[in-house]
Parts: structure tokens; C-alpha cells; sequence
């Protein structure tokens, strides 16, 4: 009981839902680059070695925030702050899984991806959290960028080399993570400001957060469009993308006369997971179908 006891606390660490949502976004990016020309084991390496990388990652982060994990009320169980895992055990635990990631990563696919890993992991770890996190509104900007790579890591895997469309998945994901994050702050509101995380929220409020998650979302919905316009993705992204960004930003425009704020941010973080996962999701099935035109060429 022991012994599985550990295992959960261990599999904890590496914060399973993060890791299962990332994948659904490297499988995006790696299929919309192989446009149906799969190579499975090349899919499995990036799959698993990024899959580590971010455990590695996670593991770290809950050795760095062990402080202000203690204070939150969603983080109090956590494993190390319940000291049923140690500091030492921690490290040691995220150290093999950051070399058992990257060596993956080294091994079956190219420079471009294990540095663009590297990249997200250090922003992750260290400008985010060892730095800005605690010191910076504009912690969740930088941390973006980070949340931003999987897809890209996924394209550059197959492609060899960072071009237009990873830029462009790039700028997607890093725009979908501010509204996200956003949302996430305002119906957690009293944990970040219990455990002194400046936020936007909490420094400068719920009513100037609203208008930042509208904005971010208009620019969402250009930048996912943006991708078809381009060639790199279908009509059916496009029309996916269309569908679910408009939505978004209706619920988003709801913020401006809702009377429960907490209730209305909990529907523009759970439909921002359904969005990202749908674009994914399309840039994966219709890339396998059919190569990619751009959209103004086929409506021409």
C-alpha cells in the first residue's frame, strides 16, 4: 500500500493533466507538419521525450513553489507540501526525467526541437518560475512562451527547422494562454492573492482583466485563422477555428454584465480548453486527410 502509495504521490509531481493536454497539441503540430506522411516512431520519440521534459518541468515547479503551494487551497495536498516526499527525492526524481526526455528528443529528432525544448523548460523553470512569477504581472506572458511549444516542438520534429508556420502555431498558443491564464486567476482569485502572486486580476483587477481577455481573444481568433489563410491548415480548421473563436469571445463579451464573476470566468477557462483542443484536434485529422492550400488560393 506503501509502495503505491509513492507511486501516486510521484505521478503527482509531474501534474498528469498538464502533460495529457500538451500531448493533444504536439500531435497537432507534428501532423499538420507531416501533412499525412507519418513516421511513427519519429511521432513516438517526440510524443515521450517531450512528454518527459514537461514531468521534468513540473517536478521542479513543485520544488520551487513547495512555499506558496502551502498557502494556496488547490495546492495544499500536494506531495511536498504534505512532506510525504522530500526535496532531495523531488530533484533527483525531475533530474532523470529531464535526461531521460532530452535524450529522446537528441536521439530521434533534430537540433531545432531539443533546443526549442530547451527554450520552453528553461522559461518554465526559470524565468517563470524561479523569477517572475512572484516579482511581475508579466510572469504570464513570459510563461507563454512556454506553454506555447508543445505544438511547435511537435512541427519543428518533423519539419527540421523553425519557418513560417511554426511562427505562426507559436503565436497561437501563446495568445490562447493569456485569457486562459487570466480566467484561471480570477476564479482562484483569493488563492493568488492569499499567497502574494501579482497576477493581473489581483493587481490591477477583475474589471481590467475582463478587457484583457477580451482583446487577447479577438487576437486569438485572427491568429488561429490565420493558419488556413496561410496554407498550413484547411477549410475545416477554418471553420472550426471560426466557430469556436466567436464563441469564445461571446462568452467572453458576457463578463461585461454577469453578476458572478468567479462562475463566468470557471466558462471562458473550461471553453478555452475545448478550443485549443479542437484546433488541435482538426490540425490533426484534416492534415492526414488532404495536403493544405491556402485559403485564398481555393476560394479563388
Amino acid at each position: 500500500m506503501a509502495t503505491s502509495s509513492r507511486r501516486r504521490d510521484y505521478l503527482a509531481l509531474t501534474k498528469p493533466g498538464i502533460i495529457g493536454g500538451n500531448a493533444i497539441s504536439v500531435l497537432g503540430g507534428f501532423f499538420l507538419a507531416a501533412q499525412g506522411q507519418i513516421d511513427p516512431w519519429l511521432l513516438l520519440a517526440t510524443l515521450a521525450g517531450l512528454s518527459l521534459v514537461i514531468a521534468s518541468g513540473c517536478a521542479y515547479n513543485n520544488v520551487i513553489d513547495r512555499d506558496i503551494d502551502a498557502v494556496m487551497e488547490r495546492t495544499r495536498s500536494r506531495p511536498l507540501v504534505q512532506g510525504r516526499l522530500s526535496v532531495a527525492e523531488t530533484l533527483r526524481f525531475a533530474t532523470l526525467l529531464g535526461v531521460a526526455g532530452f535524450g529522446l528528443l537528441a536521439a530521434f529528432t533534430n537540433a531545432v526541437t531539443v533546443g526549442l525544448a530547451a527554450f520552453g523548460f528553461a522559461i518554465y523553470v526559470g524565468a517563470y518560475s524561479l523569477w517572475l512569477k512572484r516579482r511581475s504581472e508579466y510572469g504570464t506572458l513570459v510563461g507563454s512562451f512556454s506553454g506555447a511549444m508543445p505544438p511547435v516542438v511537435g512541427y519543428c520534429a518533423v519539419s527540421g527547422e523553425f519557418d513560417a508556420g511554426a511562427l505562426t502555431l507559436l503565436v497561437i498558443f501563446c495568445i490562447w494562454q493569456m485569457p486562459h491564464s487570466y480566467a484561471i486567476a480570477i476564479f482562484r482569485f483569493k488563492d493568488y492573492e492569499a499567497a502574494k502572486i501579482p497576477v493581473l486580476p489581483v493587481v490591477r483587477g477583475i474589471s481590467t482583466a475582463k478587457h484583457y481577455i477580451l482583446g487577447y481573444i479577438v487576437a486569438f481568433l485572427f491568429a488561429s485563422l490565420a493558419l488556413s489563410v496561410a496554407g498550413y491548415a484547411g477549410p475545416g480548421y477554418f471553420a472550426v477555428a471560426l466557430v469556436m473563436g466567436a464563441y469564445w469571445l461571446y462568452l467572453a463579451m458576457q463578463g461585461y454584465w454577469t453578476t458572478n464573476a468567479e462562475r463566468w470566468a470557471k466558462r471562458v477557462f473550461g471553453f478555452s480548453i475545448l478550443t485549443i483542443t479542437a484546433l488541435s484536434v482538426m490540425m490533426s485529422v484534416e492534415s492526414s486527410l488532404l495536403p493544405a492550400t491556402p485559403l485564398m488560393a481555393a476560394l479563388g
